[in-house]
């Protein structure tokens, strides 16, 4: 008799899952956005999620979405999409990146010059703006296939605090 369950999380939402367990690194206080790298064998390459460079403190570093170009975060802050291709440990070239955010125009160009080929995301909140615009054009030009999702799960983690040194 076979006693496996059927209800399991399918590969989307399993991966989605992942970038959004990745976001809860990052420490933008206003859109926390994570990603996962995926092969064709549902392999997890790398994962990445928006903060600054490494070995830049975030302590030093502006936080704010308004302001100047030095006054906030714009100039500073690594997307999730572009940590997860540089962290990755090989070459992306045909993987899928899952990602919480529709991804922006900077982002589409390292996706298309990495060989990504699939992108499947959940939110759009920038639909419509000329970054957003951009970065879809280019996409759809380099015959990059866009899924979007929904209904995945959302992570609920209660905050501990990090008492480790």
């Amino acid at each position: 008799m076979d006693q496996r369950t059927e209800d399991v999380l399918s590969w989307d939402e399993y991966f989605m899952g992942l970038a959004h367990l990745s976001a809860l690194r990052s420490k933008d206080p206003s859109t926390q956005v994570g990603a996962a790298i995926v092969d064709e064998n549902h392999r997890v390459v790398s994962v990445g999620y928006n903060g600054f460079p490494s070995g830049v403190s975030d302590a030093d570093f502006p936080w704010q979405r308004v302001g100047g170009v030095l006054e906030s975060k714009y100039a500073f802050v690594v997307h999730a999409e572009l940590n997860a291709i540089l962290n990755s440990q090989r070459s992306v070239r045909g993987c899928t990146i899952y990602v919480s955010l529709f991804p922006c125009n900077e982002c589409a160009k390292a996706i298309i010059q990495s060989g990504i080929k699939k992108i499947v995301y959940e939110s759009d909140k920038y639909n419509g703006t000329d970054t957003n615009i951009a970065s879809k054009r280019m996409l759809k030009a380099a015959g990059v296939e866009l899924v979007r999702i929904s209904n995945t799960i959302s992570l609920h983690v209660d905050k501990v605090p990090n008492t480790s040194k």
